[in-house]
């Protein structure tokens, strides 16, 4: 049986988008599914407001999305097919423009508060913010609230130790918010705060990769066999 890293080299990425990725559709027509779509949807979703590419894999080439509705428990998993695909927007585009965040009718918020102060920050990665917060800013929707955490993803292609991440940890808490940052490589995505928790006690600290084929528990997130 081939290993979740084989299956990633092998097919990962073949259909151009990645997880968190906004992409907007040709029409609702574009929108696939095994099952009926909720009711919520032809309420809260239109083709004018964009997909977020998750995380799944389809050996036919479809993009693994999902519609964000107006609340949290409002969410569906569809498929949609590469040449439906009108836009796409990155997480780095949505902090590529300090003027245009400072700019941003949620510019009074701790999320985009703390955004401002990433993007003076000098951190060796790329780097682009996703949740509420990003489609926030990209659809113009108020779907934060006061409570609500700022979701970071940082791209590390290259294997990493725990110490070099500690600038970026310091930097996290002092936002003035909680914040949420998920390492992504090239075979799938973790949580920093988890893996420094667990390599504080074990310098081969497990953490759990989510990957386009489901949870692995792995001492490397790079190489995940």
């Amino acid at each position: 049986m081939k290993s979740a890293g084989q299956l990633l080299r092998e097919h990962g990425g073949r259909h151009g988008c990645r997880p968190h990725d906004l992409i907007r559709v040709n029409g609702a027509d574009a929108l696939q599914s095994a099952a009926p779509l909720p009711d919520w949807v032809g309420d809260a979703w239109h083709p004018g407001l964009p997909l977020v590419v998750r995380r799944d894999f389809s050996a036919d080439g479809l993009i693994p999305a999902g519609i964000r509705g107006n609340t949290r428990a409002e969410r569906a998993a569809v498929w949609v097919a590469p040449d439906s695909v009108i836009e796409t927007v990155t997480p780095e585009a949505l902090v590529d423009d300090a003027g245009k965040l400072a700019a941003s009718p949620f510019a009074g918020t701790r999320p985009v508060q703390a955004l401002l102060r990433l993007v003076r920050q000098a951190i060796p990665w790329r780097w682009g913010v996703t949740g509420s917060c990003g489609y926030a800013l990209a659809t113009g929707k108020a779907v934060m609230h006061a409570d609500s955490d700022l979701d970071i993803l940082v791209r590390c292609p290259e294997p990493a130790k725990p110490a070099d991440f500690a600038g970026l940890a310091g930097i996290m808490a002092s936002l003035p918010c909680r914040t949420d940052v998920q390492i992504e490589t090239p075979a799938g995505a973790f949580a920093l705060k988890e893996w420094l928790r667990e390599c504080r006690n074990n310098p081969r600290g497990r953490v759990l990769l989510k990957t386009d084929f489901g949870p692995v528990l792995t001492d490397d997130p790079w190489q995940p066999e």
